[in-house]
């Protein structure tokens, strides 16, 4: 079968013939390390479920963000809870409760880096528990979702982006003073297929994950917050606050085919018990 005939279209629409495939198998060298990013207690589990199922449940949820070398650049994949939260006592009382035990350019500094280094920005979405501490690396080019990042510019923010939403810490990016890509659809980071965005709507409206190609591990899918733990998924479990609960089950559909299609190792990056398959930091995975 001959499909030179279609290469014409797939330019003329701006697409890769393999936008998931890794075009270079001896390009730049790919790490990822996982990084402490807090801990949050649940303690009214049925928030996440606008099917009542979770009643009466609690959960412990960690926050996670994580680090990607490629060659001589480093992306940052998420930003985490304040650095304000550092110490906090958790409530049990509260219906979510935050702390943070280190901040990131602490851990950074156990890798001999520290802010300045950090040349990428990946924000899943713009939660606060994700973009805490975006201001220590206002060097770095800012990737985001472009629904995310026009309703952070919304004054005041809209019903649906109220109580969890803070432009605070992207205001370096949000005023014009920091370089931005908004991301409308796929987006292959470095050019190579080792990178990528991955546009996963629902849970806000430009809600994405990160598939990150490994040369020894294989694929990896950071999870954004599409779902928070494994039970959603079996479940189908669509959280009261999501910004559109089909949109949040046809991402749903797409992460979970796309890591079995592929082979990918899934992280849920809420749950522990999947940011555990990944090597304790300061380790990272090959």
């Amino acid at each position: 079968m001959r499909h030179h005939k279609f290469i014409p279209l797939i330019a003329a629409f701006g697409l890769s013939a393999a936008p998931l495939a890794a075009q270079d198998s001896e390009g730049a060298q790919v790490k990822l390390w996982r990084l402490d990013c807090g801990n949050i207690d649940v303690n009214f589990l049925n928030l996440f479920s606008d099917t009542n199922a979770y009643a009466d449940e609690s959960k412990s949820l960690v926050g996670s963000c994580y680090l990607i070398q490629h060659g001589e650049e480093y992306l940052l994949w998420d930003a985490g809870l304040p650095a304000g939260l550092k110490g906090a006592e958790q409530d049990p009382a509260a219906p979510i409760s935050p702390t943070l035990k280190a901040d990131l350019p602490e851990q950074l500094a156990q890798l001999d880096l520290e802010p300045a280094d950090i040349d990428l920005l990946g924000i899943s979405h713009y939660h606060f528990d994700h973009t805490g501490q975006a201001p220590s690396f206002e060097n770095a080019k800012l990737f985001i979702g472009k629904q995310d990042f026009e309703t952070l510019k919304m004054e005041p923010l809209p019903p649906f982006a109220q109580g969890f939403a803070d432009p605070e810490p992207l205001a370096h990016w949000l005023s014009g003073d920091g370089e931005v890509e908004q991301t409308t659809g796929d987006k292959d980071i470095f050019g190579d297929g080792t990178v990528t965005m991955l546009t996963m709507p629902g849970h806000t409206p430009g809600e994405t994950a990160l598939m990150v190609k490994l040369p020894e591990t294989g694929p990896v899918i950071l999870s954004g917050d599409v779902v928070h733990f494994e039970e959603q998924i079996a479940n189908v479990g669509v959280p009261t606050f999501n910004y559109d609960r089909a949109e949040t089950l046809a991402s749903i559909d797409r992460l979970t085919r796309l890591a079995e299609n592929t082979g990918a190792m899934l992280i849920i990056q809420h749950d522990p018990r999947h940011v555990d398959k990944l090597p304790a930091f300061p380790e990272a995975a090959k």
